[in-house]
């Protein structure tokens, strides 16, 4: 795998091949390995060691990025050339920067109005594990084997993936910043199937001793065996208990909202409520990539530190992300006193790009009195439980209405106790409504799903959850 000395001389070899005014390379890649199982049966495991170069050149205010994995003499040339070539016949950007330096990239923003300067920045934690990098296909096949044990031990049938990876991200360019991460991560997820119901789990981690597959095989057959028969309950408003996989997938459309380019560009909901309480006191939010359970490089899309934002707070909304050349834009803007601090927050995409920004280390903070799931259903006298959202899609932008369907394990609750399965439901639900009525959470936990990316999210109980049809499964 590439590692940070040979990424460097392979800078230096392209920075000596350019002419441009600036030029910058993105490295990414590494070794990614996948075993997927189905009908109880291995049936593919395949393997990939690949590492790539994105190169972005600048001149006079006009900029492209040519890609290539191959690192010979000529090769290095050629995606030079391309990106050269490209970047000469681009319009002149206005907004276009000059790269950052190394100073500006590691530097506080902004006097401290990314809310990080006031104190030292945490170090990362260590997010790469010789375990998890030395998984064999062996070892895949183990965790495989105890999944599907579980699934004949009860008569199901089970399918899913279990992947490792050894990953690396780095950024070089030509006015000092050099950047490097690696990490690595683990994921399992296993889908169990009866005659007419389903059960699913996943997780996943840098460090592969945190996945147990048997414990996580367990849990999905349960789902399977005890939302059998699944009755048919009408449509209505439901208190709904949310397991963290439904909570990420449903929130994590909304971040794309939290950035400075989508309230410049007027389609994010949080046009003209920052500074507003939009949701329950009980709800805050931060961007936080050194959080323990996060994962991900420290660094964006031009090498600039990823800074700790407070996106919410106690329900009132603080702020957005920004890139570099958002915030400066942001500052000139109609929006520069009604969007609270303004600062480059490390939050950045590689350019040239027409999103800007968006936080990706979303983590939802601990209330003081949490509840497990089974101490939320004990107090709930008729809802509804949900392990999972899928086909979720926006309906309304600014009320932040989406609609989805729930899956493979939904069950009604009746006087404290899970009383059996329930067919699916599809759903039409504000987030802004949803996240104004969450009566109790759970500790967060890092979660993964299927919509949305990983974050740290706890289990939600929510109060008239909107469900507004009934599926035929």
């Amino acid at each position: 795998m590439l590692n940070r000395e040979q990424a460097g001389d392979i800078f230096d070899r392209i920075r000596k091949l350019s002419s441009a005014d600036e030029v910058e390379v993105f490295f990414s890649g590494g070794r990614f390995a996948l075993t997927r199982f189905a009908n109880n049966t291995i049936h593919q495991n395949v393997a990939e060691d690949n590492a790539v170069i994105s190169v972005r050149t600048v001149f006079g205010g006009r900029t492209a990025r040519a890609s290539s994995n191959r690192f010979d003499d000529e090769s290095l040339r050629q995606v030079v050339r391309s990106s050269e070539s490209l970047a000469k016949v681009q319009h002149p950007d206005p907004d276009l920067l000059p790269m950052p330096d190394a100073r500006e990239a590691q530097a506080d923003a902004d006097n401290g109005n990314a809310g990080e300067s006031a104190r030292a920045t945490p170090a990362l934690p260590s997010r790469y594990f010789e375990a998890t990098a030395n998984i064999t296909p062996e070892l895949r096949a183990e965790g495989v084997a105890k999944i599907v044990r579980v699934a004949e031990k009860n008569k199901l049938t089970t399918a899913g993936v279990f992947s490792s990876a050894e990953s690396f991200e780095g950024i070089f360019n030509s006015r000092g910043v050099a950047e490097w991460h690696a990490q690595t991560l683990a994921e399992i997820s296993n889908t169990m199937l009866a005659p007419d119901s389903f059960g699913w789990q996943k997780a996943n981690s840098p460090n592969v001793a945190n996945l147990d597959a048997q414990t996580l095989a367990e849990i999905a057959a349960k789902k399977a065996i005890d939302s059998a028969h699944p009755r048919e309950v009408p449509a209505g408003k439901y208190t709904a208990i949310l397991e963290p996989a439904a909570v990420l997938d449903i929130v994590g459309f909304m971040f794309w909202d939290y950035a400075g380019m989508a309230i410049l560009d007027q389609r994010s909901f949080l046009t003209g409520r920052i500074g507003t309480k939009l949701f329950g006191d009980n709800i805050t939010i931060t961007d936080d990539v050194r959080h323990p359970l996060q994962a991900g490089s420290p660094f964006d899309g031009e090498g600039m530190r990823r800074r700790r934002v407070e996106l919410v707070e106690n329900g009132v909304v603080k702020r957005v992300v920004y890139a570099r050349a958002t915030a400066a834009r942001v500052k000139s803007s109609e929006f520069r006193d009604k969007v609270g601090p303004i600062a480059a927050t490390g939050h950045g995409f590689l350019l040239p790009n027409e999103m800007g920004e968006m936080p990706v280390n979303i983590v939802f903070a601990t209330v003081d009195n949490p509840r497990s799931v089974e101490q939320m259903i004990a107090s709930t006298e008729r809802g509804v439980l949900v392990t999972r959202f899928w086909y979720i899609r926006e309906v309304e932008p600014f009320g932040k209405i989406l609609t989805g369907m729930t899956r493979d394990g939904t069950f009604l609750i009746e006087n404290g106790k899970i009383s059996g399965g329930v067919r699916n439901f599809r759903f039409n639900e504000s987030l802004i409504h949803m996240l104004s009525n969450v009566e109790a959470m759970s500790v967060p936990v890092r979660s993964c799903g299927e919509e949305s990316f990983d974050m740290v999210v706890p289990s939600m109980k929510v109060n008239d959850f909107n469900f507004t049809e009934v599926t035929k499964f």
